[in-house]
């Protein structure tokens, strides 16, 4: 493992613990496999991606009152951790088994509380999510069949006025998502993101901002 500080825009940096590499693989158990984990992206939940990064900071100014907030493939939760700072009523979730293990000692790092963590895989129902008012995620369309999948759980789990915040490194799938929000009454705004990283990194991507049952923009 390795511990970093992430900066987050208009707020304090988050005390992280991630997996050290991309290399890493230990499914003793078999949990990962069960939940359709490959070896190969077994490390990914592990890692700070630039668009965990580009969520967090727009959850440090984002205006979400006492709406439930849903994390989708919350990996190390940075998005969370921020809304959790922030006083929100968040809960994480994700498919990876060791997920919820780098969470609470992500909290513990940061001397926040506890924060609700659930198992949000998307093939599959989970009945004790219930419903959300706002679901956000970062870089969750990288994967062909992830589209469909994502959209069919967000439609499980959105309340029927609701806003979905997808922050997507421009990937090739982002039009298929946008076609099967549009069916399930999803409007979307679009909007570039090119600033770089607080690193100083280049980034390229998007927000995408979708509504149902609200007025638009």
């Amino acid at each position: 493992m390795r511990f970093e500080q992430v900066a987050v825009a208009g707020g304090r940096p988050l005390e992280i613990r991630a997996l050290l590499d991309r290399q890493q693989y230990a499914d003793p158990l078999g949990e990962a496999a069960a939940a359709g984990i490959s070896p190969a992206c077994w490390p990914l939940f592990g890692q700070i991606w630039p668009s965990a990064q580009k969520l967090a900071d727009l959850m440090q100014t984002w205006q979400f009152g006492q709406r439930r907030v849903l994390e989708l493939g919350c990996g190390l939760g940075l998005a969370s951790l921020v809304v959790h700072r922030r006083g929100g009523n968040i809960t994480a979730s994700d498919c990876h088994p060791l997920t919820e293990n780098f969470l609470r000692a992500n909290l513990r790092l940061n001397s926040l509380p506890e924060i609700k963590y659930l198992t949000g895989d998307w093939t599959r129902p989970n009945p004790a999510l219930g419903l959300f008012d706002l679901i956000i995620g970062s870089d969750v369309l990288y994967e062909p069949g992830q589209p469909q999948a994502l959209s069919a759980f967000i439609e499980r789990h959105s309340a029927p006025r609701a806003e979905v915040l997808i922050i997507d490194p421009d990937r090739g799938n982002r039009s298929a998502f946008r076609r099967c929000m549009e069916q399930l009454g999803f409007v979307l705004t679009e909007t570039r993101l090119a600033a770089p990283l607080h690193d100083g990194a280049a980034y390229r991507g998007r927000l995408l901002h979708y509504r149902r049952g609200m007025p638009a923009e």
